[in-house]
């Protein structure tokens, strides 16, 4: 599978996903920072799985409808910062679907994330995640997870994938850094988290309207071993 995760930065970027998802030939488009409002029921190929409806930074997920099919989702909000309690940006912070793969025979879910910026503390950001895995895995607790998307946590991230590695998850890190805006702050901030999928590679694309650089993750499941 080809998944590309994109902090669209407040909607900016809204008119390079066409092109993205052409160029790419990507499977599935996690979204962080829409218009929910503005969206595309269909982009090229692709399909809109969901999206948030109270935030004012949406999530999304668009799909490859000839091969996937859509079975459930889920948006869910975590733990508010003081940042989230003042300025709302957004309710939920994570929205996740159950497809169906006529590729393999197996489901799996896959997830956009956004979690809270760095005005927020490390800690809070560790709960986030840590809720939002135990949220994807009611939705499936033996399927294969992957979960994408801006997780706002540019330091320390070899802490962060040991405390989530006991829980059975691995992180994923791109080849390049995410964010560039500001010299203090660059580094990855837009990786991938997962658990019973083979994670390939993960590739930064190219910059463009976004203070954030896409990331374009190759993915197979390994569910077929794991029940052997």
């Amino acid at each position: 599978m080809k998944i590309a995760s994109y902090n669209l930065r407040k909607n900016m970027a809204s008119a390079e996903l066409a092109g993205l998802a052409h160029t790419y030939e990507l499977d599935l488009l996690c979204l962080q920072e829409c218009d929910t409002n503005l969206l595309p029921a269909e982009l090229g190929e692709m399909k809109l799985a969901d999206a948030t409806k109270l935030n004012r930074l949406g999530l999304a997920i668009y799909y490859r409808p000839d091969r996937f099919t859509p079975l459930e989702t889920k948006t869910f909000e975590l733990k508010k910062s003081l940042h989230d309690r003042i300025a709302a940006p957004t309710h939920e912070r994570l929205i996740g679907t159950r497809f169906f793969d006529a590729e393999t025979g197996l489901e799996f879910v896959a997830a956009s994330f956004h979690a809270s910026p760095l005005t927020a503390l490390n800690s809070l950001r560790r709960n986030q995640i840590k809720a939002a895995h135990e949220a994807l895995k009611a939705m499936g607790e033996e399927l294969p997870h992957l979960m994408v998307g801006d997780y706002n946590y540019p330091l320390f991230q070899k802490g962060l994938g040991k405390r989530i590695g006991k829980t059975g998850y691995d992180l994923s890190l791109s080849d390049r850094r995410t964010y560039t805006r500001y010299k203090i702050f660059t580094g990855h901030f837009d990786f991938v988290t997962s658990v019973g999928m083979t994670i390939d590679s993960v590739e930064t694309l190219p910059i463009g309207a976004s203070d954030h650089l896409p990331i374009l993750v190759n993915a197979s499941s390994t569910a077929k071993e794991q029940a052997a």
